[in-house]
């Protein structure tokens, strides 16, 4: 309270909202804080278009939708960029900008990413945003990034990493217990590393859900979401894991899907798949 009227007396000009005032210099518990709630964070790429200017150093195709009135999806010139924001929670566009990287031509987006989401979480800890006891950090990403592996580079921070995942995934179920082995292979034989396929597309792949609730909603109709846990990617050693040394890693996670009866734009509202 006494930091949010040392703001209030200290700001420039009218206050319009009360979470304007945690971007003053002595409000310094951070925009989270007005609302008690966990401290959340967006990683996205942005990109700056520049089609005509063929001496910008290090220029990238960017995939950009609806340009010139196009509606189908074009590549043009520019430089990409990887944004860290905070979110405000609730119903509301509001967030404040914490980091942009350029990407380079060369680099790994995942780990660019992980090396500036570390730089950020250690900024705010040591800044007193984020204190030992306090919710692990959430961080949201879009399905353009792989969030098992993201979790995996993340490791040792105290972050829970949720991510959309693409709709023809396949993942793997927990990997069986002895005694499921020994049930389901009488004769012996070399333990599983994974369990059986989880085909987001087949839903007779699924099983029951460890968890599952409904709620209706004003603007979505009535939400559906079903949650199982312990599922992870079969990693092989190609694309981003052709470099790693020793054993793949079995990354598991909670494979949320959520299913709406209508959106807001009238579209077709596809379930959405989360990790």
């Amino acid at each position: 309270m006494f930091e949010l009227v040392d703001a209030l007396l200290c700001a420039d000009g009218p206050v319009t909202s009360p979470v304007d005032l945690t971007l003053v210099a002595e409000h310094r518990r951070g925009h989270g804080a007005m609302y008690e709630a966990r401290l959340v964070l967006a990683v996205d790429v942005s990109n700056w278009l520049r089609p005509d200017a063929p001496t910008s150093a290090e220029r990238l195709f960017c995939h950009v939708y609806g340009r010139s009135g196009r509606s189908s999806d074009q590549f043009i010139p520019g430089w990409p960029y990887s944004f860290v924001a905070a979110l405000e929670s609730g119903r509301t566009s509001w967030c404040q900008l914490l980091d942009a990287v350029r990407l380079g031509p060369e680099d790994d987006v995942a780990e660019v990413t992980a090396a500036q989401l570390r730089r950020v979480v250690t900024d705010l800890i040591e800044m007193g945003r984020w204190h030992f006891g306090d919710r692990d950090i959430l961080i949201i990403f879009d399905a353009g990034y792989d969030a098992p592996r993201m979790a995996y580079l993340l490791e040792g921070l105290p972050v829970e990493v949720l991510g959309r995942m693409r709709s023809d995934r396949v993942m793997r179920r927990p990997t069986p217990t002895l005694k499921e082995c020994a049930l389901a292979y009488p004769r012996g034989g070399r333990p599983p590393k994974h369990g059986k396929e989880f085909r987001f597309a087949k839903p007779e792949t699924w099983g029951e859900p460890n968890a599952a609730t409904t709620q209706v909603t004003d603007r979505y109709g009535t939400a559906r979401a079903m949650a199982w846990g312990r599922i992870h990617p079969r990693l092989t050693t190609r694309s981003a894991w052709i470099g790693h040394t020793g054993e793949l890693p079995i990354i598991e996670g909670t494979l949320i899907r959520l299913q709406v009866d209508r959106l807001p734009s009238g579209g077709d509202p596809l379930p959405l798949w989360l990790w």
